[in-house]
C-alpha cells in the first residue's frame, strides 16, 4: 500500500515505466498467434459474467493474472466493499453525473496520459459508445452482487485489463507514441485514473452539498482499491487511507497536471455528449459553470471550459436539496441499485 515516503518525483518517474508485465507478456504472446488471438476476441466480446472467468482458464492455462482473475487480495475487507456498494446505490445518479462533469475532464488534464486517449480516438469520435461503456464498467463494480459467482465485477475487469495490455501493444507499435510520456497507461496514469473514480468522486459529492462519512468514503475508497489491483495497480500505488489518496492526488496532479490541445479536445467532445443529453434540464451554462465550481479554476482553465460561474443562489440551493437528500431514510440498497440500473440500461445508444 502506498505511504507517504513513497510519493518522491524518483519513485513516480519509475511508474511511468511500467505498465503490467504480467498482461502485457500474455498479449504479446498470443497476438503472434492468430488462432488465439481470435479465440482471446471472442471471449472478451461475448463472456459475459464472472463465470466466464472459468472458460478463458481453460483455453490458457498457467498464465498466473488469468488463474487469479476472480481471487479478492488477501487485504480485501468484504464487509468494507459491502459497504461501498451501498454507499454507491444510496448516491449512483449523482455519482454517475460526476463521472462526467468532474472525474474524467480531472484525467484529461493529465497531459502525458490523456494521450493515449486522444491516439485511440474512440473517445473523439465515438464519444456517446465509449462514455456508456465506461458507466456500465462502474455500475458492475458497484453492484451488490459483483465480486460474488453470479456477479459481474471479476469478468468486467479481467475484460479491461486486457484490453488496457492490447492498447499498450498498438500503441507502442503505432509509432505515434513518444517515450518521453511514459509507457501508455502506465502506473501513475493508472493510479491517478483509479483516485478520479473514487477519491475525486467523494471530494465531488461534497461540493454538491452532500454529507459524506468519513466512514462512507473509506468503505468507497477501499471498494475502488480492490478494483485497482484487480487491474494491475502496484500495491505500492494502493493508498490504504484517505489522507494517503489526498497525497498521491496532489503529487500526481502536481506533475501531471498541464494545458494540452488534446486534452481540451477530449474535453469538448465530453462536454458537446453532455450538453446535449442534458439539453432538457439544464442550460449550456448552467452546466459548464457547475463544471468549472467542481473542477476548479486552474483546472477548467487548462481545459478552456468557459463560462460563467455558476450564480451563488443556484449553487446554494443546489447544496441545500442535496444536504437533505444525504438525511432521507434510504430503502433496500439492492433493490435501489437495481432500479437505478435498469433506468440507466434502458438509456443505452442506439
Amino acid at each position: 500500500m502506498a505511504g507517504q515516503h513513497d510519493l518522491s518525483d524518483a519513485f513516480l518517474d519509475s511508474k511511468r515505466l511500467v505498465g503490467d508485465a504480467e498482461a502485457d507478456q500474455f498479449i504479446a504472446a498470443v497476438f503472434k498467434d492468430s488462432t488465439k488471438k481470435e479465440a482471446l476476441q471472442h471471449w472478451l466480446k461475448n463472456a459475459t459474467g464472472n463465470k466466464e472467468i472459468d472458460k478463458l482458464k481453460e483455453q490458457f492455462p498457467g498464465i498466473d493474472f488469468i488463474a487469479n482473475a476472480n481471487q479478492l487480495p488477501t487485504w480485501a475487507d468484504r464487509r468494507q466493499m459491502k459497504a461501498g456498494a451501498v454507499f454507491f446505490s444510496r448516491h449512483s445518479e449523482s455519482i454517475m453525473s460526476l463521472l462526467g462533469l468532474l472525474s474524467l475532464p480531472y484525467c484529461y488534464t493529465a497531459a502525458n496520459g490523456a494521450m493515449v486517449l486522444y491516439l485511440s480516438e474512440r473517445i473523439r469520435k465515438e464519444t456517446t459508445k465509449r462514455l456508456y461503456e465506461t458507466a456500465v464498467f462502474v455500475w458492475e463494480m458497484m453492484a451488490p452482487d459483483g465480486f460474488q459467482l453470479e456477479g459481474n465485477a471479476f469478468s468486467e475487469i479481467l475484460k479491461v485489463r486486457l484490453m488496457h495490455a492490447a492498447v499498450r501493444f498498438y500503441t507502442l507499435q503505432s509509432g505515434k507514441w513518444d517515450e518521453a510520456w511514459g509507457l501508455p497507461i502506465n502506473q501513475e496514469d493508472m493510479a491517478g485514473t483509479n483516485l478520479s473514480f473514487s477519491l475525486i468522486v467523494v471530494r465531488g459529492l461534497r461540493l454538491l452539498g452532500f454529507s459524506v462519512s468519513q466512514a462512507d468514503q473509506e468503505a468507497f475508497l477501499h471498494l475502488w482499491n480492490v478494483v485497482g489491483y484487480l487491474m494491475g495497480l502496484d500495491q505500492d500505488l494502493i493508498a490504504k487511507e484517505p489522507r494517503m489518496a489526498q497525497a498521491l492526488d496532489r503529487a500526481i496532479s502536481k506533475r501531471q497536471f498541464r494545458t494540452s490541445s488534446h486534452g481540451q479536445e477530449l474535453t469538448r467532445s465530453l462536454t458537446g455528449h453532455i450538453i446535449s443529453v442534458n439539453k432538457s434540464k439544464a442550460t449550456e451554462k448552467d452546466i459548464l459553470g457547475l463544471m468549472r465550481y467542481l473542477l476548479g479554476t486552474e483546472v477548467a482553465d487548462q481545459l478552456v471550459i468557459s463560462a460563467p460561474e455558476l450564480p451563488p443562489y443556484k449553487l446554494r440551493l443546489l447544496r441545500m436539496v442535496n444536504l437533505m437528500k444525504s438525511f432521507l431514510p434510504q430503502g433496500d440498497p439492492k433493490r435501489v441499485y437495481h432500479t437505478a440500473y435498469q433506468a440507466f440500461r434502458a438509456q443505452k445508444p442506439v
